[in-house]
């Protein structure tokens, strides 16, 4: 983009949320109060235009993980169910062992989510192990760039110098392949946040039945000087680069399971953290900015040790003008047990990559990009039919066959979606979507000897 062309730009809003769930698997508890919904969609005040959730210690043991290859883990289940009768869609996840970061967005986005990457950094056992460390997600969101982490540092009050090493070694390894957005704080937005565990510092003044107390007297303001996070901060240790509204919510560890008690094994913290950066004057012709309009947690939340915690900001963000996008043929219907072919028209200056980009057929209601019932690479056009051309600037329409293996239900809405990869490792983006259409079974041709 220009950096001195004029451009349309809005704001967009976002609603994060970071649990430490303990390896318990979601109970009858209702997880709409913490997504800030009702439990009637019809009755919603407000639904975000992207959700974000990272959760750290699922349950992630060798079974489940196997499991996992072949379907969602059961907190995703949830969060899609959820979510689906909203009409968002699961646009990516990462998991390492324990922790999990899901990203999802309103329907209406998708086409405009580009260059989606995710990554992490194992911080466990000297880098060996990934109990502990980062994942993330990454993606041109509208012109903005967007990097998303979800962290687990050391635990326990004595461990303040490994959680800084952590960091670093998130920052030192964490590394994109889209060019000009390498590092998490090469982009325009981050988002930092998980089980941070940080603690008080105090550790042999202060009793857990002291900072019990102090905080049954809402003395928050006195625990918050003593907070590491902020100590840290301020020295220009660690965290430096984001910024954080000082919660305003009592510590959210350590609670008995079952209970909103403190467990007094341990001493209270706010080892639960939401924190961003906006870089603002990125750009000439655009001023970006971010507003944080809610930091909380949700002490109602009580199968785990920590308490839960949320943040929605609203962000800005700008059309680009580079943003190109495939545009399908008009698709009457699908024809089950035969060969479809559908024709879709590249604009000039797409950045096709031969062999790799594909088009995949969803129901039209699907939830999730991995929902995807069949898909064809774009590698398999006819070149007969549709002549490739090494000239990206001009404009160009291709052919692709269907096979007819592909296996819909008659009757039933399908929709088709074409994915860019640029060709980086692990890098893609959807950048096409066709009209709903219907999959119906045409009758038999009469036999010859049938006819009169």
């Amino acid at each position: 983009m220009s950096k001195t062309q004029k451009i349309n730009a809005w704001n967009v809003d976002l609603y994060i949320v970071t649990w430490n769930v303990s390896s318990k698997y979601p109970d009858a508890s209702p997880l709409t109060n913490l997504l800030g919904l009702e439990k009637n969609p019809e009755n919603d005040n407000h639904q975000p235009d992207f959700y974000v959730i990272g959760l750290q210690e699922i349950n992630a043991q060798p079974q489940n993980m196997v499991l996992g290859f072949f379907k969602d883990d059961p907190w995703t289940q949830r969060f899609k169910e959820i979510l689906k009768e909203r009409d968002y869609v699961a646009v990516k996840s990462e998991q390492m062992q324990g922790m999990l970061l899901i990203l999802f967005a309103k329907r209406k986005h998708i086409l405009h989510l580009r260059q989606i990457e995710t990554e992490y950094t194992r911080t466990g056992l000297g880098g060996m192990w990934g109990n502990k460390g980062a994942i993330s997600i990454r993606l041109s969101l509208y012109g903005t760039a967007v990097s998303i982490v979800n962290a687990h540092l050391a635990a326990h009050d004595h461990m303040l110098d490994e959680r800084i090493v952590d960091f670093n070694q998130i920052l030192d390894n964490h590394h994109y392949h889209v060019k000009m957005y390498r590092e998490i704080f090469d982009h325009d937005y981050v988002f930092w946040f998980g089980d941070l565990n940080f603690r008080l510092n105090g550790e042999n003044e202060t009793t857990p039945q002291d900072i019990r107390a102090m905080i049954q007297k809402d003395k928050l303001s006195e625990l918050l000087d003593r907070d590491q996070l902020n100590s840290v901060r301020k020295e220009g240790r660690a965290f430096y680069q984001l910024n954080e509204r000082l919660p305003a919510f009592p510590p959210t560890f350590k609670f008995e399971r079952g209970t909103s008690n403190y467990d007094m094994k341990r001493r209270p913290a706010w080892c639960d953290r939401i924190l961003y950066k906006v870089r603002a004057d990125a750009y000439q012709n655009v001023q970006l900015s971010i507003e944080q309009t809610s930091y909380k947690s949700h002490p109602g939340y009580t199968i785990s040790d920590h308490k839960p915690v949320t943040s929605e900001f609203v962000i800005k963000v700008f059309e680009d003008p580079a943003e190109k996008s495939i545009e399908f043929a008009y698709i009457p219907s699908w024809h089950i047990g035969e060969d479809n072919s559908i024709l879709y028209t590249i604009p000039e200056g797409f950045e096709e990559n031969d062999g790799t980009d594909w088009i995949a057929i969803y129901r039209s209601d699907f939830s999730s990009f991995s929902e995807y019932v069949g898909y064809e690479y774009t590698a398999r056009v006819d070149e007969k039919k549709s002549p490739r051309t090494k000239n990206r600037n001009v404009r160009r329409s291709l052919r692709l066959e269907f096979s007819e293996n592909i296996d819909l239900t008659d009757g039933e809405s399908y929709i088709l979606l074409y994915f860019q990869s640029t060709g980086l490792k692990g890098v893609t983006g959807m950048a096409g979507m066709s009209n709903v259409f219907r999959a119906e079974k045409r009758p038999p041709s009469p036999r010859f000897e049938a006819v009169d």
